[in-house]
């Protein structure tokens, strides 16, 4: 599940966590000590946090991960600590506390964390295994030439679509952004509209504008690339859709949740692989999946990666066991990346080898996925913080409604983000 729309959709608080030492998981307090805890013997206790996923049996396979990893390791027992409600907010307070964690994931990668000294380095923990992860998955945790977290999960996102509406309107699946406007207008009808892409009439479509022509969000040397021209075409080009009222608006539920697909309000919709087994069980083998159409001939699909990371905390003591977890866990156990991505939610493992093999994502519309997310998927910068991507998104929606003058709207955002990009490089 992405990061994103575990923190919208998912409120609550922290609830505790579970031991595991020698291959036995019992109930903890606060306590780290492993032989005051279990009498267990080990020398190292590493306290793992995750958020609270959603998905059934989550938490229990992080349980049984944490339980083979100390039965291959005794030496070193596990305590798995779940975060429900505001993990984000949870893990920035007590990175700072000596009650943090060893090893603990983050959602879209904070390039901010990296540069104030809270995630380890962790080259040494790829070994020969880096070329076989995808490059998003390289990408999004490089900082100055150096990996700053493994990539546990790929969220991909993508627009699906109904083939039987589009067939007998005539309409071929959109591959540049004319066709997608065409398409969404001659789709809307007095009982529904054409396209879904979020409650705001913007989700992703502003960033995915700005990919889709050629152009970034933010260069790797920090510097704000959402104010070219290309990209200032791009973001005004969004207000067609707007102009032509085929947008679904305010739907009960948003962007992340299939439902306007499934139940026949919209023929297309921006989601993700998350909800391919529910869109599957409403229509059958009546959808297909096309990345966000290029803006125009020689611009660029767009397939969104998201998804989770497992980082290091750079002032544990105990970094080389923890090191030897992430490893163990999500370099070289290939089963168990499987497991984690197709038995709990539907998710692609970042790893090429093991997404090939993943026997959910082996054929069909879910393998088709994983190929567009290898060709044409774009991850957030690790500088798209709330601050920045605030000041980008409230242009991007005043200009899409026409309300002001485009250029100056962007100009002003991308001093606003640039402000705050320096801020956090500082």
């Amino acid at each position: 599940m992405s990061a994103r729309r575990t923190e919208l959709s998912r409120r609550g608080f922290l609830t505790g966590s579970l031991l595991v030492a020698a291959g036995t998981v019992l109930t903890s307090a606060c306590s780290t000590d492993p032989t005051g805890a279990s009498g267990s013997g080990a020398k190292t206790t590493l306290n793992v946090w995750y958020h609270a996923y959603g998905e059934t049996g989550t938490q229990q396979a992080a349980l049984r991960y944490a339980t083979a990893f100390t039965k291959a390791h005794p030496d070193i027992a596990v305590k798995v600590t779940w975060v429900p409600g505001d993990y984000s907010g949870k893990l920035n307070a007590t990175l700072l506390t000596d009650a943090a964690p060893d090893v603990f994931e983050i959602g879209d990668f904070s390039e901010g964390m990296a540069r104030r000294g809270q995630l380890a380095v962790l080259d040494d923990v790829y070994g020969t295994a880096k070329t076989d992860f995808n490059s998003n998955a390289i990408d999004s945790v490089t900082v100055d030439g150096k990996l700053y977290g493994v990539k546990m999960i790929d969220d991909v996102i993508m627009l699906y679509y109904r083939k039987s509406v589009l067939a007998k309107a005539g309409i071929t699946p959109p591959t540049t952004f004319d066709g997608l406007v065409a398409a969404a207008k001659a789709l809307t009808t007095s009982k529904s509209k054409g396209l879904f892409v979020g409650n705001d009439g913007i989700g992703d479509s502003a960033s995915n504008a700005v990919w889709s022509n050629g152009g970034e969000l933010v260069s790797r040397d920090g510097k704000v690339g959402f104010g070219t021209p290309q990209a200032l075409e791009a973001l005004t080009g969004l207000r067609r859709l707007h102009d032509d009222k085929s947008l679904l608006l305010g739907f009960t539920t948003d962007w992340w949740d299939p439902a306007a697909l499934n139940q026949g309000v919209v023929p297309m919709q921006w989601c993700g692989l998350w909800a391919m087994p529910a869109v599957r069980d409403a229509l059958g083998d009546d959808f297909g999946v096309v990345p966000w159409p290029a803006f125009k001939a020689g611009g660029t699909p767009v397939v969104r990666v998201g998804g989770w990371t497992s980082c290091v905390n750079a002032k544990s003591a105990k970094i080389d066991a923890a090191k030897k977890f992430v490893q163990w866990l999500w370099v070289q156990q290939a089963d168990l990346q499987k497991d984690f991505a197709e038995s709990y939610g539907f998710h692609v493992p970042p790893r090429r080898s093991v997404a090939a093999t993943t026997r959910k994502l082996s054929d069909g519309t879910a393998k088709e996925t994983v190929t567009l997310a290898d060709r044409y998927g774009k991850h957030n910068p690790g500088t798209w913080d709330t601050a920045v991507s605030s000041a980008f998104n409230a242009a991007a929606v005043k200009i899409a409604a026409g309300d002001g003058d485009p250029a100056a709207l962007l100009a002003e955002a991308v001093k606003k983000a640039q402000g705050e990009i320096d801020k956090q490089r500082a």
